[in-house]
C-alpha cells in the first residue's frame, strides 16, 4: 500500500466510530473488495491496517485497500442482517464464502390447492407449499419422486381441477391416480392420501414399502415384468433410505449440523442433513474467506447457506453458539429456530461426525485447491501480466455472434468471475435487420452492453468487465474497440482467433502462448462457452419462429395462443404430440381449438 493511501486512510480509521456496523472496502476502481461487520467499528476496522503478521489473502486484501465505507448499525443484529445482504448482493471477492453454490432439489406439495401434486424444484418460495429436502448425495430426488409415483394415488397431470374432463387418464385405470379432475375423489379422500405421502417424505417408510410389495407381486402374477423390476428398484432405494437411519432422534426432527475444519489458510465447513431420523445427504464447502474467527466464520457460512434459496430447518447444531445468529435465524425463517451446541448425548455425535468430515475433506482438497488455483486466480495473473492489462481481469465477459443464413442473428455475453462460470450474469441480444455483418453486431451489441450499465437496471450490466473477449482477430477486436471509445469507456479488450489460437490485443500486436497455458484455456473457456451459449439461442429462436410459422396457418389460433402454447410445450414436435386434452391446458384454448391444432398435425 502505497504511503499517502495508507497516512489518508489511518486518518480515516481514528474518526470512525466504536459502534456495531458494517464495513465495505473498495479498489482504486471502487468496487467493493469485502464486506465485513463489527461491534466495535473503529477496533475492527484498524485490526486491519495494523503492522502485524496477517493470512497471505487478507494481507492481499489489504494491498488492494483504495477506500472504505461503513454502516452504522443500532445492534450487531443489524450488522449481521446487513452484511448477510450485502455480501449476497455484491459478492465481493475475497468474501465470497460459498464456492459450491449449485441449487439442491427439493419436493414440493402445494397444499394450498385442493388437489395438490408433487413436482421437484431448486427454488424455494415463500409461497406456504411444502418442502422437503435438500437432496443430495446418494439420495436422489428423482427416485423418491418415481417411488410416490409408484406408490401414492396423487395426480401428476396439469389438468385443470374443475370437473371438465370427461374422462379419466391411463393413471386412474392402473392405480395410480384418485381421478380429481372428473370428482372420482372428494377433497378430504384426496387429502388423506396427501398426508401419506407427507409421512413417507417425513421418514416413515413401513406403508409405501407394503404398497409396492403388494404391487410388484401383482405385476410379476400379470407377466408385467418390466414394471416389476421397476418397482424391486423402488423397493431398494427405500431399503438404501432406512439404513440411513440416526439412531436416537425423533423421527419427525429436521436438523442441519455444521461441522468446521481449519487447515490455517483453509476452512472447510460440513454441512449434514437430517430429515426425519433420516441422513439424507452431507456436502462439503471451502471457505474462500479464512482469516476470521471460528464463530465469525460459522456465523457467516450460515447466513449466506440459507439466503441461497435453502430451507431452514427447525433444528441447527454448530459447535459455536451465537445469540446474534439465532435471533437471525428467528427472523429469516419466519418461525422459531432452536440452535443446539451439540454439547452432549446425539448431537455431540452429529457435531463429532461432521467435523470428521471436514477435516478428511480438507485433506484431500488442499492439493485440489491448489490445481484449482493455477487454473483460475493464478491464470488470471498470468493473463495480466502476459498480455499488459490495467488490472487483474476478476470479471471477464465474452461476446459471440450467431446467426443462419444471415437470418435470426443473436449475440451472447458469458461471464466468468474469478476465473471461473458465473451463469447468473449471462445475457442474450436479439439483433434486428437481416444480413450478415458480424463487425457491425459485434459493434452494435456492446454499445448496448455498455448503455445497459449507464441505465442501472439489470444486474447483470451493473459491473463493469476486467476485460472483453471477442471471437476472432484483429477487424473485430478494432470494431469493438471503436463502440467504447464512443461511449467512452476505456475497458481492456481483446480477440481470441480460433485456428492459430493467438490473442490480438487493441494496438495491432498478437501474443501466443503455450497450448498447455492455464491463462490460454481459460480463454479459450470463455471464448467456447459463448459460442456455445449465442448457438443454442440462435438455434432456439428459429425453432420458436418456425414453430410460430406453422402455428399461424391454423383457424382461430391468434398470436398470444400461440405464444402460450411455445410457453408450454417448448417445440414442435411436442406441440404436434400433443393430446387433445393436454392442448386444452393451455390458457384460452378450448375443445374445439385443440381439435383444430390435433386435426392440422395429425391429419
Amino acid at each position: 500500500m502505497k504511503e499517502e493511501i495508507r497516512l489518508r486512510i489511518k486518518d480515516k480509521v481514528h474518526a470512525l466510530p466504536t459502534s456495531p456496523g458494517v464495513y465495505k472496502m473498495l479498489d482504486v476502481y471502487g468496487n467493493i473488495i469485502y464486506i465485513g461487520k463489527a461491534k466495535n467499528l473503529k477496533n475492527r476496522v484498524s485490526s486491519y491496517f495494523l503492522n502485524t503478521d496477517k493470512l497471505p489473502k487478507v494481507q492481499q486484501m489489504v494491498e488492494n485497500v483504495y477506500d472504505f465505507e461503513y454502516i452504522i448499525t443500532l445492534s450487531e443484529l443489524e450488522a449481521l442482517n446487513l452484511e448477510s445482504n450485502l455480501i449476497h448482493k455484491h459478492q465481493p471477492f475475497y468474501n465470497i464464502l460459498l464456492k459450491d453454490g449449485k441449487a439442491f432439489p427439493y419436493i414440493k406439495i402445494d397444499i394450498k390447492n385442493d388437489f395438490p401434486k408433487v413436482s421437484i424444484t431448486r427454488k424455494i418460495l415463500k409461497d406456504n407449499a411444502l418442502y422437503f429436502g435438500p437432496y443430495f448425495n446418494k439420495i436422489s430426488a428423482t427416485e423418491l419422486f418415481k417411488i410416490i409415483n409408484n406408490t401414492f394415488k396423487l395426480r401428476d397431470c396439469t389438468v385443470r381441477m374443475n370437473g371438465s374432463c370427461s374422462r379419466e387418464c391411463l393413471n386412474y385405470h392402473i392405480g395410480n391416480c384418485l381421478a380429481p379432475c372428473t370428482r372420482r375423489c372428494s377433497k378430504e379422500e384426496y387429502r388423506l392420501e396427501v398426508d401419506k405421502v407427507i409421512n413417507f417424505l417425513k421418514g416413515d417408510l413401513l406403508e409405501a414399502k407394503e404398497i409396492l410389495i403388494k404391487k410388484m407381486k401383482a405385476y410379476s402374477e400379470m407377466e408385467m415384468f418390466e414394471k416389476a423390476i421397476e418397482i424391486r428398484d423402488n423397493l431398494k432405494s427405500i431399503e438404501f433410505i432406512s439404513a440411513r437411519n440416526v439412531t436416537g432422534l425423533n423421527k419427525c426432527m429436521d436438523i442441519d449440523v455444521f461441522g468446521y475444519a481449519n487447515g490455517g489458510e483453509n476452512v472447510v465447513i460440513t454441512v449434514a442433513c437430517i430429515r426425519g431420523d433420516k441422513m439424507v445427504g452431507v456436502n462439503n464447502y471451502a471457505v474462500i474467506d479464512a482469516s476470521l474467527s471460528p464463530d465469525d466464520t460459522m456465523q457467516k457460512f450460515i447466513t449466506q447457506y440459507y439466503l441461497s434459496n435453502k430451507v431452514v430447518p427447525k433444528n441447527i447444531v454448530v459447535e459455536f453458539e451465537s445469540e446474534t445468529l439465532n435471533e437471525w435465524l428467528n427472523q429469516f425463517a419466519g418461525k422459531k429456530i432452536t440452535v443446539l451446541t451439540g454439547s452432549r448425548g446425539i448431537y455431540k455425535r452429529l457435531l463429532d461426525m461432521a467435523n470428521s468430515n471436514a477435516s478428511e475433506y480438507l485433506n484431500k482438497s488442499i492439493e485440489k485447491n491448489k490445481l484449482h488455483e493455477l487454473k483460475t486466480m493464478g491464470a488470471l495473473r498470468t493473463l495480466q501480466k502476459s498480455l499488459g492489462l490495467s488490472k487483474l481481469p476478476k470479471r471477464i465477459e465474452g461476446y459471440d455472434i450467431s446467426n443462419l443464413a444471415g437470418t435470426n442473428t443473436v449475440a451472447s455475453m458469458v461471464v466468468f468471475v474469478n476465473g471461473e462460470q458465473y451463469k447468473k450474469h449471462y445475457r442474450k441480444f436479439k439483433i434486428d435487420g437481416i444480413g450478415q455483418n458480424d463487425f457491425k453486431n459485434m459493434h452494435d451489441v456492446l454499445a448496448r452492453r455498455l448503455q445497459e450499465y449507464k441505465n442501472g437496471k439489470d444486474v447483470s450490466f451493473s459491473n463493469l468487465p476486467d476485460l472483453i473477449l471477442i471471437d476472432g482477430g484483429i477487424i473485430q477486436l478494432t470494431f469493438a474497440k471503436t463502440s467504447m471509445e464512443e461511449l467512452g469507456y476505456d475497458i481492456d479488450i481483446v480477440s481470441l482467433a480460433k485456428k492459430e489460437e493467438e490473442i490480438y490485443l487493441t494496438d495491432g500486436s498478437k501474443v501466443i502462448l503455450s497450448r498447455d497455458n492455464f491463462a490460454l484455456k481459460l480463454l479459450q473457456a470463455v471464448r467456447d462457452e459463448s459460442h456455445r451459449f449465442a448457438i443454442t439461442f440462435q438455434k432456439s429462436l428459429r425453432q420458436k419462429n418456425t414453430l410460430k410459422s406453422q402455428l399461424s396457418q391454423i383457424d382461430g389460433l391468434g398470436v398470444s395462443k400461440q405464444n402460450a402454447l411455445f410457453e408450454k410445450f417448448k417445440k414442435i414436435d411436442a406441440i404436434k404430440s400433443a393430446t387433445v386434452e393436454e392442448l386444452m391446458t393451455v390458457s384460452g384454448i378450448g375443445r374445439k381449438l385443440a381439435e383444430n391444432i390435433f386435426d392440422y398435425f395429425h391429419k
